[in-house]
Formats: structure tokens, C-alpha cells, sequence
């Protein structure tokens, strides 16, 4: 049996948090910096969560050092989850109904390839409803390099799995950033324009498939060539 891989990443693909998570940015900068700053504006689309924090000490704060990165960084972690429920975020279109129509299949393996930290993407997740649909991932925990996470999550489903065809591979965001991460690995790209980026922008930069939003369930299977199973269990 040939398994297929799918590399999720999360804001603006499966999930959005109506960007609270600016709150847990602002709480935390305020307490490293001693002052407050409206990052209402601060596009932190497709940025792995480290170099989020790196950025906002060069704008904002004591430049770019290693400990006050770390210390910015973990003070959001522990922020976001009180910081979730203050924007009425929400599961994108038909995020749920394929997570459901793969849960119970050993022919798909379903992974996070994600800028989130470990911490960011299970507080997400977690308050979403999605985080039983996953087997581990990538993070930016390790690298904030998007084409570095794509490799760690291939090599972590490598050895989960063993070889995979890069045929059966797929990574589905909704940036640029996403598109170049299924490139670094040799992977096939699902754009999905439901971020902040339009779908032609994303279609420009030639993406195995390009879609406005998630389909329904048999529509996405049957793009991504995932045999259907009848009522009796069986893949026709």
C-alpha cells in the first residue's frame, strides 16, 4: 500500500484566529520592552514564530539578541492561549470535513509542517477542536527556516513511514512561503487562497494546484488521487 503524506500548515489554511495572537505579541513585548505597541499592522503572514520575534525586537525593541528573542518568544507562548478567545476565530471552509473523511484511513498520514513553535500550534489547535487529526510535524522550534522545517517534517515522516514516492507527497498552505517549502522537499503544492494572499498571486507562483478554498471531501481525494473506500471498507 502506497501511503500519502500531507504536510498542513495552520493560519490561514486550517484555522483562523482573526489574528489574536497579536495579543499575546503585544503582552509580551510590552513586558520585554516597558512600553506598549500596537502591532494591529504587523504583517506576520507565512513567518516562522521565531523570526516574528526577532522582527519585533528590531523595530520595536533592543535589536536582535538571542536571549531577549527567547524570552519574547516564550512570553507569547504562554500568552496565547488566554489570548485565542478575544477574536471569534474560526475552522476555514471544509477544513474539518476532510480531516474527518482521512482520520480513519492507513493510506493517508496527515502531519504539520508549521512557522508555529510546538507550544503556538498546540494552543491553536487545541482550541479549534483540530489537534486529535495530526501525527506530529514540524515546527519552528528547531529552524525558523520554512525550508528547513519542510525538511525536518520529511525526514520525520520518513521515519515514521519509511521511503515515500514524492509523488504521494503534498504540502498544503495558503503563502508563498508555503508553495516554496513543497519545492525545498520536492513536494506537490496545494495553494489555498484563504490567508492573506489572492489566489492569483499564489497561482503565479506555479503550484501543483491552486484552489479560492478548501473543497468538499470526495473533490479533494479525488484531486489528490486518495482512492475513495465503499461502504464496505474497501478503496475502489
Amino acid at each position: 500500500m502506497t501511503t500519502t503524506v500531507l504536510f498542513w500548515d495552520i493560519d490561514g489554511t486550517l484555522l483562523s484566529t482573526g489574528r489574536a495572537g497579536i495579543y499575546a505579541w503585544q503582552d509580551a513585548l510590552r513586558e520585554e520592552i516597558g512600553r506598549d505597541v500596537d502591532l494591529a499592522e504587523f504583517d506576520t503572514a507565512g513567518l516562522p514564530d521565531p523570526l516574528i520575534a526577532t522582527r519585533l525586537l528590531r523595530e520595536f525593541g533592543t535589536g536582535s539578541q538571542a536571549a531577549a528573542g527567547l524570552r519574547l518568544l516564550r512570553g507569547y507562548e504562554d500568552r496565547l492561549p488566554g489570548s485565542l478567545p478575544r477574536r471569534a476565530g474560526r475552522v476555514l471552509p471544509n477544513v474539518r470535513e476532510i480531516l474527518d473523511a482521512l482520520k480513519p484511513r492507513s493510506d493517508v498520514y496527515s502531519m504539520l509542517l508549521t512557522g508555529n513553535t510546538r507550544a503556538g500550534a498546540k494552543a491553536k489547535l487545541g482550541h479549534y477542536g483540530l489537534d486529535r487529526y495530526f501525527e506530529g510535524g514540524a515546527f519552528s522550534d528547531d529552524t525558523d527556516d520554512r525550508a528547513g522545517i519542510a525538511r525536518n517534517a520529511l525526514a520525520e515522516a520518513r521515519r515514521i513511514l519509511g521511503e515515500i514516492h514524492p509523488d504521494r507527497v503534498y504540502v498544503i498552505g495558503d503563502t508563498p512561503h508555503d508553495i516554496a517549502a513543497g519545492t525545498a522537499i520536492g513536494a506537490r503544492a496545494v495553494a489555498v487562497a484563504t490567508g492573506g494572499y489572492s489566489l492569483s498571486s499564489l497561482q503565479a507562483l506555479e503550484p501543483w494546484w491552486g484552489v479560492e478554498q478548501l473543497p468538499d471531501p470526495a473533490t479533494f481525494l479525488n484531486r489528490l488521487d486518495i482512492a475513495p473506500v465503499t461502504e464496505h471498507g474497501w478503496r475502489s
